[in-house]
């Protein structure tokens, strides 16, 4: 079993008690949503336990260390705390799916073509400001366009 970090020096506890019961409350209900969108593939996962993690840092120690300690979902949190950046590999994931859901909603379940239109441009937007974030672990590329990873 891997051994569990401390993050605790993270957490900002709110001062009021009922402001930490709605943190923790709004933290499991984003935990909930975003394990939906690991089985839903319209639903992103990641920002759900983003805000998860956000709520857990002003209610509680021990839910954000749960939290970011787990084996799944941790590491990518960890990621955007530290470095607001999504690993690279991760990016090109949600891309392709969001490209892959989109084209599969505009062919065969959107009729009016505005509609059609409206979802293909949202989808590229998406993908642009999704393409922007960084990603730490991106390959390098070399003033001639070539990959500098061998």
């Amino acid at each position: 079993m891997k051994q569990q970090i401390d993050y605790s020096h993270e957490v900002r506890k709110h001062d009021s008690r009922a402001m930490r019961v709605l943190f923790v409350a709004l933290g499991f209900c984003s935990v909930g949503v975003g394990v939906a969108g690991v089985i839903l593939p319209v639903l992103p996962a990641t920002p759900f336990f983003l805000v998860a993690a956000a709520c857990f840092a002003r209610a509680s120690e021990r839910f954000y260390n749960w939290l970011l300690n787990n084996p799944t979902v941790g590491p990518s949190i960890r990621e955007w705390r530290r470095y607001r950046s999504i690993r690279y590999r991760t990016k090109l994931f949600a891309i392709g799916l969001m490209a892959g859901t989109l084209t599969v909603s505009i062919v065969f379940f959107v009729a009016e073509p505005y509609l059609k239109a409206g979802l293909a441009v949202l989808g590229v937007l998406l993908a642009i400001w999704l393409w922007r974030i960084p990603s730490r672990d991106a390959p390098i590329k070399s003033v001639n366009g070539e990959s500098g990873m061998d």
